[in-house]
């Protein structure tokens, strides 16, 4: 047999990554991180007692591979609407790979910068008496 066609190389990427990203939650999804000794622990949160923006993302990715969507924004809100981000860019760069165009998301640095500080609002509000409706 000859080469792969130049679509099944560009659409090889994002396939490979959605069936890594499908295995990681399929295992996450049959082995629950609430019971204790199948994962290890947060070293910052084992070492500082301080929930890291990751805290409870397992939790949050077992609810959401399980169909309990409030139980994962309850677990990890972050976590959960990154799961919902990864999905929609993943279907634009599917789409774009079939039409043969690079992904290219652009994004200024005031974008990063933003994410950023909300990474760091939702760690330290999660870590705060006030905010303990967003730890895990």
């Amino acid at each position: 047999m000859g080469r792969p066609t130049g679509r099944v190389r560009r659409l090889a990427t994002p396939i490979g990554i959605l069936a890594a990203v499908a295995g990681a939650f399929a295992y996450v999804g049959s082995v629950d991180p609430n019971e204790p000794g199948h994962y290890p622990v947060c070293p910052l949160l084992k070492l500082t007692g301080v929930l890291c923006p990751g805290c409870g993302g397992l939790r949050s990715a077992h609810a959401f591979i399980t169909g309990d969507l409030g139980a994962a924004l309850e677990a990890n809100a972050i976590a959960t609407v990154g799961y919902f981000l990864f999905a929609a860019v993943w279907v634009l760069w599917l789409v774009r790979a079939w039409r043969g165009q690079p992904l290219r998301i652009g994004l200024a640095p005031v974008w990063w910068w933003g994410v950023g500080a909300v990474l760091l609002i939702f760690t330290v509000v999660r870590n705060l008496p006030f905010g303990s409706a967003l730890a895990p």
